[in-house]
């Protein structure tokens, strides 16, 4: 069990069901952050950069009581093909295209996490799942674009819904795809606590006095 509180900042219900799975008291608290990225960023950059820009502002939020003895968790989810980069759509036709360009191809879903602790003290990692599309007709992409789940996930896709039946075969950690690296985050948050945690200094022992010898004085 973790020494401090956890506060995800995250409005996700898939992303709170998630982190219940490390800790069931965990709490929540979004804002609004500009996702605003430079062009030509990197995937795993990008990732990175929207997690920690999400941590620092749920942090920014709270009362200094607050923060003391609790870490802030903020990730985003990205999908990218081809080092494109493919967020939310902005509507039905936008999703139907990005359904379209990930037919039949392997793409990659990295979630970026950053954890911030009450002293500004940040930890940062990326997880990649490569996803495997089949080969989609276009009634299948209009029909599930339809459904109105892919309009508010990155790629146009949730694979824990009915965007399951669009996925041929995924390599890496399937719970990454939904959006939060369970077990990858369970091992950063123990490694992270455990960095800050305050060393032992050992026992300083005073050293052992030599009994004293006299030596005879000649005559």
């Amino acid at each position: 069990m973790y020494e401090e509180r956890i506060l995800l900042a995250s409005a996700s219900p898939r992303r709170r069901e998630l982190i219940h799975q490390i800790d069931p008291e965990a709490r929540f608290l979004s804002g609004d952050v500009d996702e605003y990225l430079p062009e030509g960023i990197s995937p795993e950059k990008a990732v990175v950069m929207l997690a920690e820009k999400k941590a620092l502002c749920s942090a920014s939020l709270l009362k200094s009581a607050e923060r003391k003895g609790t870490i802030v968790i903020g990730c985003d989810t990205i999908v990218a093909l081809d080092g494109v980069i493919y967020g939310k759509p902005e509507d039905e036709a936008d999703a139907a295209r990005m359904l379209a360009k990930l037919s039949g191809r392997t793409h990659q879903v990295y979630t970026g996490v950053c954890l911030l602790s009450a002293d500004n003290q940040r930890r940062s990692f990326v997880e990649r799942t490569d996803v495997t599309f089949r080969k989609l007709e276009p009634e299948e992409i209009i029909s599930y674009v339809q459904t109105g789940e892919p309009l508010d996930k990155a790629g146009a896709y949730g694979i824990q819904g009915a965007g399951w039946s669009l996925v041929d075969s995924f390599d890496g950690d399937y719970q990454n795809v939904v959006g939060l690296p369970v077990d990858r985050l369970r091992r950063e948050l123990y490694a992270f606590e455990a960095e800050r945690r305050p060393k032992r200094r050992p026992c300083r022992q005073n050293p052992v006095q030599p009994g004293r010898r006299t030596t005879p004085v000649p005559l």
